[in-house]
């Protein structure tokens, strides 16, 4: 066989994730290349990725190249990718998930201030909506790019701190000092690189699926389940994790509105069965608890 060319964003993290399939696959033998393409998110740091309209926005070109052939697989950060895929295209491999969490990286003068006196600066609706939960008062700022770009907004604009991912930390090794947030719940899927293949490449999704880590796949799935089911097509604050402890499954979800002001949480513990769709299940139950009304509010707001 032939390389296998694995498409990624230009990012500095996400050529990290490319380079970590890479090593995996090579570890069985393939050989590899790795083709950067710059994505629509990437070109377009000036708006909030909820005002741009775009379902896919950091996967859609890559998700092109793949249908075109360009690429034989594309490496993703999983929660930035839709939970309707296009056509022919499918989730392959999972690498098993390292850090989920949200954390607060401030900038060195406003190392002493209260969490309640923060201007923050994320563009994410969740981050901000889990904060006004606990901080109904907080000012915000919006801010785009990727980890090396937001540190620099951070030091050189009129904001006290951000949010990052700690998995993003973490994997580009960044000296930082950062705070663990446990009033945030993470984004379905985060802190996992998953791996997109053709439908048609059998010999290759074969080849991929010896990578995957069979725990991290069914967590995910039930957290995506979830969100498909809550979103119906619409951004919205949604916070979900589960985690395998035996042959049991730990559930947490939340949906908040825009303004934190009114959340429906979740909290539960269930023994797994493959052929169950607990994520859909959890979702039902939450949206007959009030959600279906709060999503509704949220399409409408988000219509303005």
């Amino acid at each position: 066989m032939k390389s296998i060319r694995i498409g990624t964003r230009n990012s500095p993290l996400a050529l990290w994730q490319a380079r970590e399939v890479a090593r995996n696959l090579q570890n069985l033998n393939y050989k590899t290349e790795i083709i950067p393409i710059v994505s629509s998110g990437d070109k377009n740091l000036t708006q909030p990725l909820y005002a741009l309209g775009i379902t896919g926005i950091f996967t859609r070109d890559l998700d092109q190249a793949l249908l075109n052939k360009e690429i034989d697989i594309a490496v993703h950060s999983l929660k930035d990718v839709p939970t309707l895929l296009p056509q022919n295209i499918e989730l392959v491999a999972y690498l098993e998930r390292d850090f989920r969490q949200d954390v607060l990286v401030r900038k060195s003068a406003s190392k002493s201030k209260h969490l309640q006196d923060l201007k923050v600066a994320t563009s994410s609706l969740r981050r901000r909506a889990f904060w006004l939960k606990e901080f109904p008062h907080a000012e915000f700022s919006n801010i785009r790019g990727n980890v090396q770009t937001r540190l620099q907004k951070l030091e050189d604009q009129d904001f006290d701190a951000t949010i990052f991912s700690l998995a993003g930390i973490k994997r580009m090794e960044l000296a930082l000092d950062y705070e663990e947030l446990p009033i945030m719940i993470s984004a379905p899927a985060q802190g996992v690189v998953a791996v997109a293949g053709h439908s048609e490449n059998i010999e290759i999704n074969s080849i991929l699926r010896q990578i995957s880590h069979r725990e991290t796949q069914i967590c995910v799935e039930i957290e995506r389940n979830f969100l498909s089911t809550l979103e119906g097509g619409c951004t919205a604050p949604i916070g979900a994790f589960a985690e395998k402890l035996g042959n049991q499954i730990r559930f947490i979800g939340r949906l908040c509105s825009l303004d934190g002001k009114n959340c429906i949480e979740t909290d539960e513990i269930f023994t797994y069965e493959e052929q169950r769709n607990f994520g859909k299940e959890i979702a039902e139950e939450v949206l007959k608890n009030g959600g279906r009304e709060l999503m509704s509010a949220i399409k409408e707001t988000m219509k303005d």
